[in-house]
This record gives structure tokens, sequence and C-alpha cells, in this order.
């Protein structure tokens, strides 16, 4: 179809079904593990199930002698074929960094590492033999959890003499953009309000739904690999930084990737040992993880400790806040994972007019999983803590939670505005956002009913959450970027081909894993070009289809990526505006485009811009100084982040006798700017909500003193159904705040969901307790710890209930019983 009359109405904003779609839930995808080649051999991985240990001997033997076993190696067979997985942000210029190799040769650092590779032609004979890979072990003594990590008395990596990797400090009076945080406190410990608190940020697993695959075919003059990655472009670029072969030599592709929520933000050692054993064998080779393997050493996210010191007025205006972070890396600093609490200093002022501020990151290395990126990558954490603070500091004033946001708040027009941290807040409307989520939510009424089950004493107390947010997407622009000493740049690539049939490629250098880029950038597209919505095909997750790119995460995808996009369809008309001025006999200046065509100001004469795509392919007659095409590219670096942000309100109840926790409502409004498709969004917001909700209430990956992974499977990692959430108000202000990052007017949204929902949620589950002495409950709020809360509260304090005092708690996600594991 060429045709642009028969274009439907306007596409951006409209309810799209995703293209993407119908391959996928037909099962007629491509997956990563889906891919057979000829000749592919398949591996297993030879696991250390000690945290910490000396590798004495490793005897393979039996496991060689195996039927249909190729070969088995171990890191000293290796040598440095194998590459070094990167650091790509060291936060400070003395970091202690210990190296990664993908294989170690004498020594293990967290229970799972791999210590062995078995070679074979078929999956499960490979699986088979690596049971009979016998490895002898020293075992060493392990540091596991933050606080015995500060202690440095045992030490993960003997050889860097400490435990602690680096200290990352921002102060607004020494950078200018505030006052002494230390006077504030001062001041308010003697004439005013000082509250200091310790949250728990437990550690996570991304826990996305495709486990990790890759395979590598070395055939050929160019090694291809296929991998599962939110990555391809900085996992070609790593893999010929480190192993010597030439970037253009390497092509990777990113298939259909079944979800990654940061998690497949990574460059890592299955990646690396799949790459050394193709060019070692030269034939194509296959490798995917079991689900167990995956949460056991597949990256982990959160784990952090921090201090808070909250300053204020009697009237509760805040006059300074005060952050001390100890977050654990695990045992290896990975792509990004040092950065990811630094991400979170500029957050944790929030909405907030804060006049002074202090934030530190003591980073640590422990013997468990290491961490890194996890949905929201440094701004759950901190929205976490200071909504958290400011419901406490509510509390202390006698006044309802959302009054003490807006003693507090940027008021609209009062932007851009420069916070505490130093960021400019370009747009913002909190009070906006507030009033609607309010009214939808029900919010008055809800207090109401509040009050008359307190003075009932029912034992089922209803409580209400409030969180109001705001975060930095895009992870951009470039220049800050290297401000802070980040190994890579925030720009974003995009082409535009015109075809000759009036067909258009659009070729993208994000990549997508489930967050419907293909539909999205397609309206985009035919509402700019006026060419009808299927008739653009969007190509991406290939180095060498999309030559460019740097990748998806931090919600950068539309405004970084979908911007680059813009400016590439604006090249391609400007373009064919040249054109259309030489068929036409027309000045180009008089020349009017709309619903894809060029017309003559004042007349009937036009030309489709399909059509001027099937002119330059014929190349019958064009402009002697025109390059036959009307292709196009961009690439695109923000001058700014850009700052979505709204209000959650949620509605638990509690059951005093059980401690059972029950969601009632759940309302968000957000301002994300333009909308492309509701229908996607709808989506991005829903999912955002049951990851965070989760954290709140049920999941916890936990180490026992060993370092062993005891919710190593989702019978102890608990992850919601659809049966254990409830349906969500979604709303959107009614008139975006204007978004003055990007021309499209959009703001991110992928990770909008998850920074808001855990204090939301964990405020409304404290609120339902508060009268009964209960300040605070650490995550999850299993209703083991929500009863022991209001024991110990009852008690006057007392810090352990005696286990046969416990009550029975009935199965299900909702009511789960949990057991603190150790370590913790």
């Amino acid at each position: 179809m060429t045709a642009t009359q028969d274009r439907p109405a306007a596409e951006i904003g409209k309810d799209r079904r995703r293209k993407e779609d119908q391959r996928l839930i037909t099962g007629r995808t491509r997956w990563t593990d889906n891919i057979t080649l000829p000749g592919m051999l398949h591996l297993a991985m030879v696991r250390s199930p000690f945290a910490h240990a000396t590798i004495t001997s490793i005897d393979v033997e039996a496991a060689k002698a195996s039927r249909n076993v190729v070969t088995v190696l171990t890191g000293k067979d290796f040598g440095d074929e194998l590459g070094v997985n990167i650091n790509a942000w060291p936060i400070t210029p003395d970091q202690k960094t210990p190296t990664h190799s993908p294989m170690p040769a004498d020594r293990v650092a967290f229970a799972g590492e791999v210590v062995a590779v078995v070679v074979a032609r078929s999956a499960a004979a490979a699986r088979d033999a690596a049971e009979l890979v016998d490895v002898e072990y020293d075992e060493l003594p392990a540091v596991i959890g933050i606080k015995k990590a500060l202690e440095d008395s045992v030490l993960a990596h003997p050889d860097l003499g400490t435990n602690k990797s680096a200290l990352w400090v921002f102060d607004s009076q020494e950078a200018g953009t505030g006052s002494d945080v230390e006077d504030a406190i001062g001041r308010a410990r003697t004439d005013g309000i000082l509250i200091e608190r310790e949250y728990r940020q437990q550690r996570l697993i991304p826990a996305f739904m495709e486990p990790r695959s890759v395979v590598v075919d070395p055939t050929g003059e160019q090694i291809t690999m296929w991998s599962a990655t939110q990555i391809p472009h900085i996992l070609r670029f790593a893999l010929a930084a480190t192993t010597g072969v030439p970037e253009s030599k390497i092509r990777v592709i990113a298939p259909d990737v079944g979800g990654g929520f940061g998690g497949k933000l990574q460059t890592t050692p299955e990646e690396f040992i799949a790459w050394a054993v193709a060019r070692r064998t030269g034939k194509p080779v296959k490798y995917t993880e079991t689900r167990s393997e995956s949460l056991m050493s597949a990256h982990h996210g959160r784990d952090q400790v921090q201090t808070l010191t909250l300053a204020a007025e009697k009237d509760g205006t805040v006059t300074g806040f005060k952050v001390h972070l100890d977050a654990d890396l695990g045992a290896y600093i990975s792509l990004v994972g040092g950065g990811i609490p630094v991400l979170g200093a500029f957050m944790f002022n929030a909405i907030y007019k804060f006049p002074a501020y202090r934030f530190e990151c003591q980073t640590v290395l422990t013997n468990t999983t290491w961490t890194d990126a996890y949905r929201g990558a440094g701004r759950p954490e901190a929205t976490y803590a200071i909504e958290r603070m400011m419901d406490e500091l509510a509390a202390e004033v006698g006044v309802d939670p959302l009054e003490i946001r807006e003693r507090n708040w940027i008021k609209h027009e009062e932007f851009p505005f420069t916070t505490v941290a130093g960021l400019e807040y370009d747009s913002g409307n909190y009070e906006q956002a507030t009033a609607q989520a309010k009214e939808v939510f029900g919010y008055d009424a809800l207090r109401a009913e509040q009050k008359e089950r307190r003075e009932r004493g029912d034992r089922v107390q209803l409580g209400i959450g409030v969180s109001t947010f705001t975060e930095m997407c895009g992870l951009a622009p470039s220049r800050v970027l290297g401000s802070l000493d980040y190994g890579a740049g925030g720009w974003e690539h995009a082409g535009v081909r015109m075809l000759a049939t009036g067909k258009v490629e659009v070729v993208t250098g994000t990549s997508a894993h489930g967050q419907g880029h293909e539909t999205a950038f397609s309206q985009i597209v035919a509402d700019r070009l006026g060419v009808p919505f299927e008739d653009v095909e969007v190509l991406h997750g290939d180095t060498q289809v999309a030559h460019r790119g740097l990748d998806t995460y931090g919600s950068r995808s539309l405004v970084v990526g979908g911007e680059a996009l813009v400016k590439a369809v604006d090249k391609v008309i400007d373009k064919a505006r040249h054109l259309a001025s030489h068929l036409l006999e027309a000045n180009r200046d008089d020349l009017d485009f709309s619903g894809g065509r060029f017309t003559v100001r004042g007349t009937d004469q036009g030309v489709a811009i399909q059509e001027l795509a099937t002119a330059t392919f014929t190349g019958h007659n064009y402009p002697d100084d025109m390059e036959l095409s009307i292709d196009a590219e961009a690439t695109y670096d923000p001058v700014n982040f850009n700052y979505p942000h709204g209000t959650h309100l949620c509605a638990m109840e509690v059951d005093t006798e059980t401690g059972a926790v029950k969601m009632r409502k759940y309302t968000c409004c957000d301002d994300i700017g333009t909308i492309i498709n509701p229908l996607i969004v709808a989506g991005q917001v829903h999912g955002g909500l049951v990851q965070g909700i989760a954290q709140a209430l049920w999941e916890e990956a936990v180490h026992d003193e060993a370092g062993t992974l005891v919710s190593g499977s989702f019978v102890d990692y608990l992850l919601p159904t659809s049966a254990d959430t409830i349906s969500f108000d979604v709303v959107h202000v009614n008139d975006p705040s204007v978004c003055t990052t990007n021309s499209l007017g959009t703001k991110g949204v992928g990770e909008a969901g998850t920074i808001a929902s855990t204090p939301a949620v964990v405020n409304a589950v404290v609120d339902a307790v508060r009268h009964l002495g209960v300040s605070d409950i650490q995550m999850p709020c299993t209703p083991e710890r929500v009863w022991r809360a209001i024991e110990d509260s009852r008690a006057g304090g007392a810090t352990e209930t005696p286990p046969d005092a416990m009550p029975h708690f009935q199965e299900g996600a909702l009511n789960q019983d949990s057991t603190d594991g150790a370590g913790q």
C-alpha cells in the first residue's frame, strides 16, 4: 500500500495492539534457545558449591570419557583466551576492583561461580557429564552481609586487603547547590525535629521470564553471537576490547528477548566462556541456563543499608537531609554495579526543596552473587528512603502525610527548578497529580473508614500509604556521564530507509526485551511521515543491521532512541522536500507537507512521500545537486535527563492478630508527558507496580552464613501471580506538563511503577498499625514480620518473640509465612 489517502487518523496516542505479539504468543518467535546450527555443540557449567574456596584440583577424566562429550575445559586450560568481565563505571579513582575472570583458575568468590565447562553433542550429555567433574576445594572463610563486610575481619578478596571498594560523596555545600547539612541537623536537634532511621533494601532477583542463553558461531570470516541480552552493542564492544578480536569481526544479535528488568544489562561469564569454547573448537556452541542457575548466578539487585537523618522545623519544613548508604556489590563489581547506588544520590531529595543535603555511599565486596541494575536502578531505593522518612515526619508533626509533602514540594510555577543535588527539573505539576490521585482513590472516604475502624478496635485495621516520586530518565547526556566517570555515553542512533515500494524500514540502536518498540516506533514514524502504520518495519537488536547504538535500560528507549528517530524522520522529509520541489516544479518554500503528501500551496498539485521513495529508486528525474536517496540517519545526545513524576496511593488491610496483609485499593496518577500508545503504557505501569509491590510484600534473596543461596527456587523466592494482585486504577495528569528535553514531549515510564509502589505499600502497612506503636517493618512485609512488629510493640519493644508463640499462617503469597534468613 502506497497511497496515503487511506491512512488512518493520527497514530500517536492510539491504542495499537503490539505488532510483536502475534509471533510471540503463537510460538513463531526466535528465542536464543530456539536457534540450532549445523554441528552445534552444547555447554554445561560446573559451578562451585562454596562461597569462598581455593581450587586445589579438577579431575575431568570421567567426564571426558562420557558418551557424546567432546571436551572438558577449566580456567587453566583457557589462559588469556577468556577475556575478562569489565567494570565500566569505577565511581572513584581509588576504587578497589577485583579482577573478574569468567572462569577462575585458582579461587572462587561466590557459590555458583563457574570452574569448568563440559562441551558435548547434546545438552543432556553435557549436563550428565558435568556431574562427573570432580573438583577439590579448600574452603575459606566467607564474608556474608554488609555489616560483616564493613568489619574487614574476613576478606572477600584477600589480595585487596579490604572489603571496602569505594566511598563516593556528594555534599551540597561543597558543590555550591545548598547549605551545610550538619548545621541544619544541629539546629534541628536543639530547636526542631530530628528523625534518624535505618532502612534495609533487601536483595532481589530480576527473575526474567526467559533464562539467559547464548549461541556462538565462529565459522566464516565473522564470529556471530546470539544472546538473550539487553545490550548487544555494549557486549560486542566488551568482547572486542578484552579478547583482541577486531570489533568489525564480531556480530552480536539479540533476537526476541523474554524480559530483562536490568538482569540482562550485563556482560556475563557464560557469554565469554561460550565465545572462547567456540573459537577453540571451531564449531557453533550453545549454552542455556537452568532456572536454578539463573537465580543463583545471574546478577541480583538492591541490597543496601540506608542510614538516614532528616532535619526539620517544628512545622515540618525540612531543613536538611543526610544519607549514608552501605551497598553490597557481591563478589565482583559488575558492568555498572558500582554506580547503581550513586544513581540514587541525585534522587534522595525527590520532589522536595531541601536547602541542605549530603550523600555518602560506601560500596563493599562480599562472597555472594554480584549485584547490578534491577528495574529502577538506584531510583527505587532513593524514593523508598525519602518517602518513608516523609511519613515519619508527618507522624512526628501530627499532620496528614499528603500535607507534609505539600509543605515541602516544588510548586508547579517554580519550574524549571535546580535541586539541592544539582539537577535541573524541567517540568512538573505535583499538585495536579496528587489532586487527581486523591479523587480517583477516594482518599477522604478511606481516611474516614480508617478512623472508624480504629475507634471500634477492629481486628483488621486499614492503612493508607502515600508515595510521591520523580525520577531521572534517559541515562544521559554523555557529558554528564563522563563527569561521573561512566564508561560510555548516553546518545542513541536511528535510521529511516525509504524502500522502492514505498514501505519504510526503521533501524534503531535500542534493543527491546518486551517493551513494544516495534509498535511504538512504527506509530511515531507513521504519524510523522504520514504513511500507514502497517507499512513501517522496525529493525533492532543486531549490531550488523543497527551498526550504532547504546541499547536499552534506564527508561531511555523512547526519550532518547525515539528522539533520534524523530530527527532521522525529519531529515527524510527535508531531503524528500528537495526532490518534490523538483518534480512539482515549485519552490521548496511553497510546499506544504501533511498526511504524507507534499502539495504546492494554493493548488491541488502534490506528490506522496512514498512515491518519492520510488522515484529515488528509478533515478529517472532528480535535481543535479541531490544525492539520489531520501534515507537518513541521526544521533541524538540529550541536553538533560527527563523527569516523570506521580502520586501513588495504596490502601492495605492488616490483620493485627496474624499479621496477614491484603491490598484493598491502589491508585496512581503519573505525568509521563506525551503518551505514544496507551495500551503499552498501561502494561508498563501494571508490570512495574507488581514488581515494586513484590519487593514490599514477598520477594527476598537470602544467603545463609556459608554463602549458599537458600532462596534458590521459586518455592522459596516468592514471585506474585495475577491471583495475588488486584486491579489498579491507573490515570495520568489531564494536561501533561511541557517536557523540554525532547520534541515529542515524552517522559520515561518503564520504571515508574516500580519506583513509586514499594514505599506506597510499606507506608500503608505501617500506617495500619502505627497507632499500636509500630513505626517500621522490614521488607518484605510478610505476615510473620508484621505480627512480630505488633507483638514487639505490645511487649514494650521486645526484640524477639518465642517460636512457640507464633500464630498459624495460611499459605499463599498474600498470607505467606516467611523465615528470616541468616546474614541479614
